[in-house]
């Protein structure tokens, strides 16, 4: 039976880091600021973490204005940003371990440097695709990607840029370039404007 999911809609992500002050100056710096959460935890968290927050930007010039801003501030390279099938893009890992990845499907500058985000995409990576696809479908999302068992992508609520995702685990582990291992809290927390849960995965949702 679905459950009752009118008001269920990815509305915030919160980030818990080690140093709140720290990573206020580092999402500043990087520019994203406005578009996470973060909150003090020493919640013990090692290896990889099980997801990755995706900037979608209008072209490559944006990309790596964002991955020079993020290193300037002491994120470390991952993937350095190079051209491939589906677009440009690069990835980083921020000094409190959330690893954030910065694309765009242009693979020509068509413009200078906008700063300019499209959309910010948080991809899970979950054990079954399918099965947490359908527990979220049950809550109330819409899906408007699927690619069967690898992929699945939800609508974004009115209010922002926020997109959720997701993808497997191994998978993304690989696309990011870090071993799949990893152990304890994921350091994340959603928010939902409905009632709280946990996820198939342990990715914990809380009233926004």
């Amino acid at each position: 039976m679905a459950t009752n999911t009118s008001t269920t809609a990815l509305a915030a992500v919160t980030l818990e880091v080690t140093d709140l002050e720290a990573a206020h100056r580092f999402y500043t710096d990087f520019g994203v600021a406005a578009h996470v959460r973060l909150r003090a935890s020493e919640a013990r968290s090692t290896g990889f973490r099980g997801f990755t927050l995706g900037l979608t930007v209008p072209g490559p010039a944006t990309v790596d204005g964002f991955l020079g801003a993020a290193v300037a501030a002491g994120a470390t390279v991952l993937k350095p940003a190079t051209k491939s099938l589906w677009g440009y893009g690069g990835v980083v890992r921020a000094p409190d371990g959330a690893i954030w990845k910065i694309a765009t499907s242009a693979k020509k500058d068509t413009g200078p440097d906008a700063r300019e985000i499209e959309a910010i995409v948080l991809l899970l990576g979950v054990e079954s695709v399918k099965a947490t696809r359908q527990f979220y479908v049950d809550r109330g999302l819409t899906v408007t990607k699927s690619f069967g068992g690898k992929y699945a992508e939800f609508a974004a609520a009115d209010s922002g840029p926020l997109k959720l995702a997701l993808y497997k685990r191994r998978a993304l582990a690989k696309d990011l370039g870090v071993p799949e291992e990893g152990t304890g809290s994921h350091r994340l927390t959603l928010g939902t404007p409905g009632t709280p849960f946990t996820d198939p995965d342990a990715f914990p949702w809380e009233t926004a």
